[in-house]
């Protein structure tokens, strides 16, 4: 009797492990939260975008000017390009990639040379001349 309880915990530890990794995505991940469309506040966003990063280099023992930004005692101020704005769940969005991401990523985001961004923290990319994309702009040719 208690070995068919066994294997009958062991299925279900099983089953709930498949299940959680399976499960879809947050839907307000894919845009189906509705939530109210609420501009993100600059300040705030990179104010939380730097707690994130002085703990992810904690945690996963990156050295480098961003992470030495990030933990100095000043408040690294930020702000979106000229025409770009976005919401204050984009910004959720970004924070939790952040969180998420693994050590290694972590350390391309914040590397000294050419760092990388999560796809759900570019919020406005840019052309080669610094000006936030438009939907028509990229790659059309003129």
């Amino acid at each position: 009797m208690k070995a068919t309880r066994a294997i009958s915990l062991r299925a279900f530890a099983l089953a709930a492990l498949v299940f959680a990794s399976t499960a879809a995505p947050t839907a307000g991940d894919i845009g189906g939260c509705g939530q109210e469309a609420v501009l993100l506040e600059a300040a705030r966003f990179f104010e939380i975008k730097q707690e994130v990063d002085c703990e992810r280099c904690t945690e996963c023992a990156l050295f480098t000017r961003a992470c030495d930004r990030a933990c100095g005692e000043a408040r690294v101020s930020g702000s979106f390009p000229e025409g770009c704005y976005p919401l204050v769940h984009d910004g959720e969005v970004c924070i939790r990639a952040l969180e998420s991401a693994s050590c290694s990523d972590y350390a391309d985001f914040v590397t000294d040379g050419s760092p990388t961004i999560p796809t759900e923290c570019d919020f406005c990319p840019v052309d080669e001349a610094g000006r936030p994309r438009t939907q028509g702009s990229a790659g059309s040719a003129r």
